[in-house]
């Protein structure tokens, strides 16, 4: 699984441009409307509305937003109505990609999806093309001057499946029904997580390298620009030394 949150890593480094700041709020108060109106405002009892919650605390989003968010979702003010879904796709040298998405209007997402695709390179595919090379799992991760010891301990007991040191981040695997527990149990030992969510893990990589991996970094990021896409996954890996030519 060597390399498997490579675009998560990126994410995150570009996660501190502002520039984008307005479009991260746009997806997390997506998520929240949704989480709220599927499983209550009560973060307590609605592991999925939580986990929105801390991603806004970590993006620095306004509490009025949020609670204006949570409202529209349970119904005690008027919102839109999001579909949500995935789209399964190839981008450049066949590299497997999935795209979670939240839409009010399906068939704008779909043509914005395939153009993009279209653009660099690649195409969707029809269900279940790409998604069996994809598990979902709990990724924490930390940064490289975290204590990999005291993790790999916290993390075990609370009952993680797996820590490993990735090279440019400590990273720790759970099953998605003990994401919460393990994370809070790290966050209780007092270790600060970079990141920390419910993702999808790709059974094997496809290592890209110059143009090649240009594009694909090229597509991941006009997908993620998209305001109707929430998340987007692929089974590449991109080297260090080629990812800081490209930052």
């Amino acid at each position: 699984m060597a390399g498997h949150s490579k675009w998560a890593n990126i994410k995150h480094r570009k996660g501190a441009q502002d520039a984008k700041r307005g479009k991260i709020f746009t997806k997390i108060i997506k998520e929240i409307t949704v989480a709220s109106r599927i499983g209550g405002g009560d973060p307590e009892s609605n592991p999925r509305l939580r986990t929105a919650l801390d991603k806004a605390k970590q993006s620095n989003m306004p509490k009025d937003n949020i609670d204006r968010a949570i409202k529209k979702g349970t119904g005690d003010l008027d919102g839109v109505s999001y579909e949500e879904g995935i789209f399964e796709g190839y981008g450049p040298g066949g590299v497997a990609v999935i795209v979670e998405f939240l839409t009010d209007n399906r068939t704008r997402t779909v043509a914005d999806v395939r153009h993009v695709f279209s653009k660099y390179g690649g195409n969707l595919g029809v269900s279940g093309s790409v998604s069996f090379l994809f598990e979902r799992k709990g990724l924490i991760s930390f940064g490289t001057d975290s204590d990999f010891d005291q993790i790999f301990e916290e993390a075990l007991e609370a009952g993680a499946e797996d820590v490993k040191d990735e090279g440019d981040a400590i990273e720790v695997v759970t099953d998605p029904a003990e994401f919460m527990s393990v994370r809070d149990a790290l966050a209780a030992a007092g270790l600060e997580y970079e990141t920390a969510e419910v993702t999808m893990i790709a059974s094997t990589q496809t290592l890209f390298a110059d143009k090649q991996a240009e594009t694909m970094l090229k597509l991941m990021d006009a997908l993620e620009d998209n305001d109707d896409v929430q998340n987007v996954f692929a089974n590449f890996d991109i080297s260090e030394e080629d990812l800081a030519t490209m930052m």
